[in-house]
């Protein structure tokens, strides 16, 4: 498997870890600060950091100009903010003896003016919206198949439905996204060298101002 597509593999599953050990967790009538919490949090951040050289990957599949670097700010901005939250749930749980304590530090953290909504409500949602518009560019300039951006939307609307089915739309995103695997190597595929006659085909002697 090439590098690209290891990456989108690896997210994915990464993803799919942390919605599996958060069912175990909660199945087992604990789900707060403790082993399957942290587990959970960290399968999640490791997703989250890997998704950003998998969210740059797809970028290089649209034409370079202003309006990639907006569609690529989307998912990335929403990838840094899920980031800063998974960080805060793990120094959280590490803080709190219990979950009683682990809710008055989060009331606290989200009385900050904009925490909130940069954080928990607004800034994460970013990250799903700008992969699926992404995806959507890709489908629509013929870099992916169309019914990548029905899977991926789909899976999106499963993680809003419950968070408890998070397994499933990581595999969706995995589904979505892996034939986005070959894009980054056919841009980086050999060139052709020109030769340097064809570079410059006016002898050096006849450029104006050679002396």
């Amino acid at each position: 498997m090439k590098p690209s597509g290891v990456l989108v593999v690896s997210a994915s599953l990464c993803f799919c870890g942390y919605g599996a050990i958060r069912l175990v967790g909660k199945a087992s009538g604990h789900y707060g600060p403790g082993i399957a919490w942290q587990a959970a949090h960290l399968a999640g951040l490791a997703a989250l950091a890997l998704f950003v050289p998998v969210v740059l990957g797809l970028g290089r599949g649209l034409p370079r100009g202003p309006v990639r670097t907006g569609v690529l700010s989307v998912p990335l901005m929403g990838s840094a903010a899920a980031i800063i939250q998974f960080g805060i749930d793990i120094v959280f749980a590490v803080l709190a003896p219990d979950a009683t304590r682990m809710t008055t530090l989060y009331r606290d953290f989200s009385a900050i003016p904009g925490v909130s909504a940069v954080v928990y409500t607004v800034g994460p949602q970013l990250f799903y919206a700008g992969l699926v518009l992404l995806v959507v560019l890709l489908v629509r300039v013929g870099r992916l198949p169309w019914w990548s951006a029905v899977v991926l939307v789909v899976s999106v609307l499963l993680s809003i439905v419950s968070l408890d089915l998070l397994p499933i739309t990581s595999l969706g995103i995995l589904g979505a996204l892996l034939p986005a695997g070959r894009l980054s190597d056919e841009h980086t595929g050999p060139r052709t060298r020109i030769p340097d006659a064809e570079l410059d085909p006016v002898p050096l002697e006849q450029h104006p101002g050679h002396a």
